[in-house]
């Protein structure tokens, strides 16, 4: 009776390393599939953004195209026609359009 006692303790003990391993091992999956892509394409989208000089051609998050007049440290002043000048907030430019051709 002592030793089916014993083996009982020791498979709930062995039970509770495999369940945390289990845990770990979730936690690493969820880190390398959601967490590490998604700061590699912050990254990314910030290295564009403090990349951005007077003159690009860009595209804002609204679907606006312009060329880049002003740059501020937290706006960009975005000629989209002649004599037509915004304001928008330097977070909103979505990509650069100098690789596009336009018709």
């Amino acid at each position: 009776m002592l030793n089916t006692i014993l083996l009982q303790a020791g498979g709930a003990a062995g039970s509770g390393w495999s369940s945390m391993i289990m845990i770990i091992m979730i936690i690493a999956i969820f880190y390398f599939f959601i967490m590490y892509p998604q700061q590699k394409k912050q990254k990314k989208i910030n290295s564009f953004r403090n990349s951005l000089q007077k003159g690009d051609k860009v595209m804002t998050a609204g679907g606006i195209y312009g060329r880049i007049r002003e740059i501020k440290d937290n706006y960009v002043l975005l000629e989209i026609d002649n004599n037509v000048t915004i304001r928008i907030d330097k977070n909103s430019i979505y990509q650069s359009m100098q690789d596009v051709e336009t018709k």
